[in-house]
């Protein structure tokens, strides 16, 4: 039997990168995978074929993350055609990056309704089918720059880190339903975005990282399949990097 077999996901965001290597791999491993996305219906219907090809099951919904009713309507369109969600990934995210300085209120609104607002947002909808099957796990992409903060990205540093303060108070109201939460906080992780960066750059930031290399986005990916599998039926409230040692 497969880790994931008989199981519903809702995966936030999972066109590209980290998202897409998860909607993979839960996939793969036996679950309904049903995926959100902003623009390209074409995209959409690209990566709902791929992930399909080999028997599996997966639906993207457009849905924006950010809004809560749009967020409460994708958890009903979900049960009413999957039955129930037993895994929800908040993995939606944005960057915009500027020095506090030069930050516009924009700049910091926008993030925030992304970053942060889209995990309170989804998290809440899918309560009452989880609460209901008394069952579930929640797993909510973080960051290294969470945890010890970055030049630059002080919106998106503080995005980050409230999720990691959202987890652990969820574990804690949810843990006696049987349902899980914890935050997963990528380091430096190698995707369509960063292969446009210089390879100088790249290279000095794979140097200083213990393991020599960039993260992929499967590294990550393998963590999300534990941590919505019954392998971690007693974990909660944690924050795991996936860093290369980035942060030790």
């Amino acid at each position: 039997m497969k880790l994931l077999e008989g199981k519903v996901a809702i995966i936030t965001g999972a066109s590209r990168g980290i998202g897409k290597s998860i909607a993979q791999s839960f996939v793969a491993m036996g679950a309904t995978v049903c995926f959100t996305y902003m623009s390209s219906d074409e995209k959409a219907r690209a990566l709902e074929k791929e992930l399909t090809a080999e028997g599996g099951v997966a639906k993207g919904f457009k849905s924006d993350a950010g809004d809560f009713t749009a967020a409460q309507e994708l958890a009903d369109a979900v049960v009413k055609e999957f039955g129930t969600i037993d895994i929800l990934v908040n993995n939606a995210g944005i960057t915009r990056d500027n020095l506090l300085m030069r930050m516009s209120e924009e700049q910091w609104d926008e993030i925030m309704a992304v970053n942060l607002k889209s995990v309170f947002n989804l998290t809440k909808a899918v309560m009452r089918p989880m609460l209901k099957a008394r069952k579930g796990s929640i797993i909510n992409m973080s960051s290294v720059v969470g945890v010890k903060g970055n030049a630059g990205q002080a919106n998106y540093a503080a995005s980050k880190a409230g999720i990691l303060g959202f987890t652990k108070s969820v574990a804690l109201e949810l843990g006696s339903r049987n349902i899980r939460c914890n935050a997963i906080a990528p380091g430096f992780i190698e995707t369509e975005m960063t292969g446009a960066l210089d390879e100088k750059t790249v290279q000095e930031w794979r140097d200083a990282i213990p393991l020599k290399r960039g993260g992929t986005p499967d590294d990550v990916a393998n963590l999300a399949l534990f941590l919505a599998s019954d392998m971690s039926a007693y974990i909660t409230g944690q924050t795991v990097n996936v860093d290369g040692g980035m942060l030790t």
